[in-house]
């Protein structure tokens, strides 16, 4: 009886937790994996914040940004009421809808008819070939559609010349700014944009085709109900990303392109302030446009993983 009472008014201690520096020690290679990935991060992106306050100074280099003068709001006032800076924030949005209604999908598409590739030797080759345009600089790419689309002896050109045509000045005009750049996205990037998708799709359970075949279900129905589901929340998170970097465009590839006689469709905002900041040394109102455009994408970030939150879907956090 007594024993028995003392066992229930005995009081558990639960066993010590391992401190902080015992869980890092045991755990030290996984933090030194992560190390390089976090210095980046720390040093190349959330230290330069604090530049952001010369978007609200008229700052001058050898004053510097203790010492430059307070202007406020003066920047961005100046930004939303420049009729010019309109037109490059909507050639801003254009580029990134041709991005996403004809580039996003390719990589998808892509993937699926990798997926369906029986012969292994094949589909590695296949794989290699469209792998490689990614390792080609932006300045090799936009080399290559010189040579083709130049009116002084280009392959396209001489072509529509052989057929009875006109040669069309390809490169300076404003009509197919468009349709090259995004080409030129597709054959660089598609291929590269494939291999998430065939990990995504590597991890789907064999026993579901298996099954649906016993149910009749050809190659086409099993994509539709099987493949493309299984996916959906891939596509969601790279699809969530990329509306992220909706003013975020590739600079380098952007400013290859850029000529004066497409200027009015091809002049984004990266190139804006690269020609505002460095060009012409207007600091403060470059910071202010690139501070513009973080914020514009933390609000589409947010918004559509909220949105895909609603739909059922995971989002990225």
């Amino acid at each position: 009886m007594n024993n028995t009472a003392a066992q229930s008014s005995a009081v558990i201690v639960p066993k010590p937790k391992s401190s902080l520096l015992k869980r890092v020690v045991r755990n030290r290679y996984i933090y030194l994996m992560i190390l390089p990935g976090f210095l980046y991060f720390l040093i190349f992106k959330y230290v330069p914040m604090f530049g952001l306050i010369i978007s609200f100074q008229d700052y001058q280099p050898y004053k510097g940004i203790m010492g430059s003068e307070w202007v406020g709001l003066e920047h961005f006032q100046r930004l939303f009421t420049d009729s010019e800076f309109w037109n490059i924030f909507k050639n801003t949005l254009v580029v990134f809808l041709v991005n996403i209604v004809f580039y996003f999908p390719v990589p998808i598409v892509l993937s699926l008819m990798l997926n369906e590739v029986t012969n292994s030797y094949f589909k590695r080759v296949v794989q290699t070939i469209v792998y490689v345009p990614h390792f080609l600089s932006w300045v090799i790419v936009v080399s290559i559609s010189f040579v083709l689309l130049t009116m002084d002896g280009g392959l396209i050109n001489e072509l529509i010349t052989f057929f009875g045509g006109q040669p069309v000045n390809f490169l300076m005009s404003e009509e197919w700014f468009n349709p090259i750049y995004v080409l030129q996205v597709i054959w660089r990037e598609a291929g590269w944009g494939t291999i998430v998708y065939l990990a995504a799709m590597a991890a789907i359970d064999p026993g579901l085709y298996e099954a649906a075949r016993m149910d009749g279900a050809g190659r086409f129905r099993q994509i539709w109900h099987i493949t493309l589901p299984s996916i959906r929340s891939v596509v969601i998170v790279l699809l969530i990303l990329k509306v992220g970097s909706v003013l975020d465009t590739s600079f380098e590839h952007i400013y290859l392109l850029l000529n004066s006689m497409n200027k009015n469709v091809a002049e984004i905002l990266d190139t804006f302030v690269y020609t505002a900041g460095l060009k012409q040394g207007q600091f403060s109102f470059s910071t202010a446009v690139g501070l513009f455009k973080s914020v514009i994408g933390l609000i589409l970030v947010l918004f559509s993983n909220w949105l895909a939150k609603k739909f059922g879907e995971e989002g990225i956090y």
